[in-house]
């Protein structure tokens, strides 16, 4: 190995120690929309299991049912987001315009058919239904709290 080799290596592994405190780039900031989706699904789980214990079987089933309509209602407007951006843009692969409206109306019909079906099979979880409907405001602050120690830990 000659002087020169072991010179770049030295400068590689610096530049990548220096990449590694970086601040966040904008492929972290991307990412945001997946990891909320993921602590959507992890903290519906724990919540459910907790709403069981504490509050019984209907409680918890209509708090699990308000956590799946909200995981289902963040993905769709996600993906219809997306779609209209797409579409604005020309960038792509085109959506048809119907297919977006009717995803973002399909939204409201599955929160109008499940609170119906909760309301009249079992009356006491609806509030579990709309407890369950926040999930991505709780996930969203997961998100803030992961994004604030990640900017933190790389000292930006």
């Amino acid at each position: 190995m000659s002087a020169s080799d072991n010179g770049t290596n030295q400068q590689a592994a610096s530049q990548q120690s220096a990449n590694q405190n970086a601040a966040p780039t904008g492929d972290f900031y991307a990412g945001a929309a997946g990891r909320i989706g993921h602590f959507m699904v992890i903290i519906g789980v724990a919540l459910s299991a907790a709403a069981w214990w504490r509050f019984g079987r209907g409680p918890a089933l209509g708090f699990a049912c308000g956590c799946a309509v909200a995981y289902l209602n963040f993905h769709w407007l996600k993906r219809g987001v997306a779609g209209l951006a797409d579409r604005i843009t020309n960038a792509g692969k085109p959506q048809s315009g119907k297919g977006i409206v009717a995803r973002f109306l399909l939204r409201y019909v599955l929160l109008g058919a499940v609170a119906y079906g909760i309301l009249t099979s079992f009356p006491a979880s609806l509030r579990g239904l709309f407890a369950g409907l926040f999930l991505p405001v709780g996930a969203i602050a997961c998100e803030a709290v992961y994004e604030l120690y990640v900017a933190l830990v790389r000292g930006a």
